[in-house]
């Protein structure tokens, strides 16, 4: 009996600690992983300002502004940064 009482409670323990890191993973994790898709997935549709070239005449940028297709590329609230790809 005190066997299965032991089997028992170490059951309860891996149920509880699976619950914690599946609430950990839906309320933490997913969220950014989710963002980050959307970002990449916006950014791979998005029509892109051109980088500026330096006196050199090399481009230099880290980030441009984008806008999606139809969208008014002055208006703030439509416009988003992305990674300048070349």
């Amino acid at each position: 009996m005190k066997e299965s009482t032991g089997m028992l409670n170490a059951t309860v323990v891996v149920v509880i600690a699976v619950g914690v890191f599946m609430a950990f993973f839906y309320y933490t994790l997913w969220p950014l992983i989710k963002r980050n898709y959307s970002m990449n997935a916006d950014c791979s549709r998005a029509i892109c300002d051109q980088c500026p070239e330096d006196d050199n005449g090399k481009r230099n940028c880290e980030m441009v502004k984008c806008h999606l297709k139809g969208d008014d590329p002055n208006d703030p609230d439509k416009t988003f940064e992305c990674v300048w790809k070349g």
